[in-house]
């Protein structure tokens, strides 16, 4: 089955095999044999040289042999789909002028039912979908012109050493497809000129340090489908000519990164549909000429890494697509890429793309983000009329915001920043955790979380048994790096269980949790809940705040704390908060003061645990009269002016007059000596009424306004909160 990728046609367009030029079939008016059609028909050479080639086509006749009567100008014989077991050279005698034989899909076993010696102007043979299983030495001889060799589909599993001895002219070389399980680099000493060799599609899992070292002239490597793990250091040595490599549909977890440094002239690299969970730092770092990468349909892909790729003055496309799993894209992860154009991003998991990395790429022109879950908040602030920097999106009708939900099915470049939050919450995309991961004992397991938000969110690890662990911490079998990745190294029964990630900032957390099995433990025994009894515990109480606190043994992402007043147990005198893994304590806030509450912390379905407490009252002060100097001295004042007013009203006041009898002359009133220090003036007369008046307000007030010995205790708690004056058995100003 033939695989035309994108990447091959790349590679054909710039080998020069195709032509955009169109040119349509002729008439060839000679004895054409029966049931074959003669043409003329435009041709390109392996170099990309145009003619027209006089054509006869005969494919799709079941025949056994050639036909006879061959025009002897033939230039192009086509004898696809037939039941061609064995050629002779008799049978292509007089044809001078062959260059192009095309025996695919018939019934060859062994080359040396293919005798055909001595056609010096042959350039193109095609024997693939053939039933080729062995290519002995030589097995090509007498074809010194030919420059293109089609072997792919057949059954190859040994090819000698030697089998394209004579084929020094040879650009192209295809190979892929057969039941090869090694490659020879003898196989290549006869192949000096080679450009282009295609051998994917054989079971070849290793290749060998200076496989292809004498192949100095290839400029395209085809390695698709192979099944390769990974790639030594030296795997690639002496390809200095190599522009363009695919490894698509191969194992390789990781980059190849020191292979790919020993290509200094590569401009066209595609790493599709391999289980890479993570491209990091550094690693495709300083690839000078590198035009396109492509990274697409990566089943565990999960994150874009900080300065994964850095260094790349070329880099004119970048496509990231199709990957399920990748949700996190580092704000720093494209350093110093000058010449970026187009960024293809869509149909990840991708809830944003960081402002900081559009604003890294200066030559920016056209984007892809649609089929991604886009939250349109804060780090998607680059989009829209009022960006700093336009850029075209590819398919803007199928670009839709997922969240918040006031936003949801919104276009996103209708979305304008004053709809957009400055700050918003971290987010592990679902889609990228696995809820269930099985290990082998001793095995070394990577558990990855990534988050975007802002302000950046930090990361941290809780373990089945509650142990908390920070980003660049290790403790025991664990490591967790910077990113937020959890490594545990030799893994065993104890640590199998449930883990949860939690990303947090000053906004919110968000958490993810994965059950990990390891081989030999029963899952009966992975217990996310806690054992034992008086799990929560009140450590201080206040007016309106309670402290709890619990054991951390185990970890339980799902906890949730409740509390509700005892006076009510109606709906909307219940709340509740979610707790975030790992915590060991809670400070419950906005309480009643004095009031009876029933706090519970639920671990799960069947497991709950309540406690009873009771907020303090507020403390009360007395309130004292204010005797400062300057409120006596303000009193005083006003009640000399209230005194030489009431003196000079005359003996109808009934005051004491001083200095004789003569009623028109001004009055003064005497002061008192018990109320010296008081500065209160008092005539006689209002002295006594004044006295008289005193005490009936003191009997009505102590009838009518009940201290507070005198009310009951609820109501004492209410009156003092609202008037904290009433106090000490001392009556209310006002009743």
């Amino acid at each position: 089955m033939r695989k035309d990728t994108m990447f091959l046609v790349q590679t054909h367009l710039f080998l020069g095999v195709a032509s955009a030029l169109v040119i349509h079939s002729m008439p060839w008016k000679v004895a054409c044999p029966h049931q074959c059609i003669c043409q003329i028909k435009p041709w390109y050479s392996p170099q990309s040289v145009y003619r027209e080639a006089p054509t006869v086509d005969c494919n799709d006749l079941l025949l056994t042999q050639l036909p006879s009567s061959l025009p002897p100008e033939t230039h192009t014989l086509r004898l696809q789909s037939n039941l061609i077991s064995a050629l002779d050279q008799s049978e292509l005698q007089g044809l001078a002028n062959l260059t192009e034989l095309d025996l695919s899909q018939n019934s060859f076993s062994n080359t040396r039912h293919l005798r055909i010696s001595s056609i010096p102007v042959l350039l193109s043979l095609h024997m693939e979908e053939n039933q080729l299983h062995h290519l002995p030495d030589s097995a090509f001889t007498g074809l010194p012109g030919l420059q293109e060799l089609y072997l792919n589909h057949n059954r190859l599993k040994n090819i000698s050493p030697g089998a394209f001895k004579g084929l020094e002219n040879l650009l192209r070389l295809h190979l892929n497809s057969n039941r090869l399980v090694g490659i020879d680099r003898r196989w290549f000493h006869a192949l000096p000129r080679l450009e282009v060799l295609m051998i994917g599609g054989n079971p070849v899992d290793v290749i060998q340090d200076l496989n292809f070292k004498p192949l100095g002239s290839l400029r395209s490597l085809v390695l698709a489908g192979m099944g390769l793990r990974e790639l030594s250091e030296r795997a690639l040595e002496g390809l200095h000519s190599l522009e363009s490599i695919s490894f698509y549909d191969n194992h390789l977890t990781t980059v190849p990164k020191e292979a790919l440094q020993k290509l200094p002239g590569l401009k066209f690299l595609d790493l599709n549909k391999n289980p890479i969970q993570l491209v990091r730092q550094g690693d495709f770092r300083n690839m000078m000429h590198l035009k396109e990468l492509g990274l697409n349909n990566m089943e565990e892909l999960v994150s874009i890494e900080h300065s994964a790729m850095e260094n790349l003055p070329e880099l004119t496309k970048l496509e990231i697509t199709n990957n399920p799993r990748l949700s996190y894209i580092h704000p720093q992860a494209f350093q110093h890429l000058s010449s970026m154009e187009s960024l293809m991003l869509n149909s990840n998991a991708l809830s944003a793309l960081h402002r900081e990395t559009i604003h890294s790429l200066p030559s920016l022109q056209e984007i892809s983000l649609h089929t991604n879950p886009i939250r349109c908040d804060c780090l998607i602030r680059w989009v829209g009329a009022e960006a700093e920097k336009p850029v075209r999106f590819i398919e803007p009708q199928s670009t839709f915001c997922s969240e918040p939900p006031e936003l949801k099915a919104r276009k996103v470049k209708e979305v304008s920043f004053r709809e957009m939050a400055d700050s918003c919450l971290p987010l592990i995309a679902p889609g990228t955790f696995p809820p269930f991961k099985q290990v082998r004992q001793g095995e070394h397991l990577a558990l990855h979380c990534r988050a975007l938000a802002e302000p950046e969110p930090s990361i941290y690890w809780v373990t089945p048994k509650g142990l908390r662990l920070s980003t660049s911490s290790s403790y025991g079998p664990y490591q967790v790096l910077t990113e937020g990745t959890l490594e545990i190294f030799g893994i065993t029964a104890e640590e199998a269980g449930f883990y949860t990630c939690v990303a947090q900032n000053l906004v919110g957390a968000d958490t993810q949790s994965v059950t990990v099995q390891v081989d030999g433990v029963d899952k009966g025994q992975v217990s996310s809940t806690w054992q034992g009894k008086d799990k929560l515990e009140v450590k201080d109480v206040r007016e309106r705040y309670a402290i709890l606190a619990w054991p951390a043994n185990y970890n339980v992402p799902s906890a949730r704390l409740s509390w509700l007043t005892n006076e009510s147990l109606a709906d909307h005198h219940k709340h509740s908060a979610r707790i975030l893994a790992g915590t060991q304590g809670f400070n419950l806030t906005r309480l009643q003061p004095g009031t009876h509450y029933r706090v519970c912390l639920h671990l799960g379905p069947n497991d709950t645990s309540c406690v009873h407490l009771r907020t303090k009252e507020i403390a009360v002060t007395v309130a004292t009269p204010d005797l400062t100097p300057a409120v006596l001295l303000a009193a005083s004042a006003l009640l000399f002016l209230l005194a030489a007013k009431a003196c000079q009203g005359g003996t109808s006041l009934g005051w004491k007059r001083q200095g004789g009898e003569d009623p028109l002359k001004p009055q003064a009133c005497s002061l008192p000596a018990e109320v010296k220090g008081h500065v209160a003036l008092v005539c006689p007369q209002q002295q006594q009424q004044s006295q008289m008046h005193q005490a009936q307000m003191q009997q009505q007030t102590e009838t009518q306004c009940p201290t507070k010995e005198s009310s009951d205790s609820s109501s004492t708690e209410n009156s003092d909160a609202q008037h904290p004056q009433n106090v000490q058995g001392r009556p209310a100003e006002s009743c």
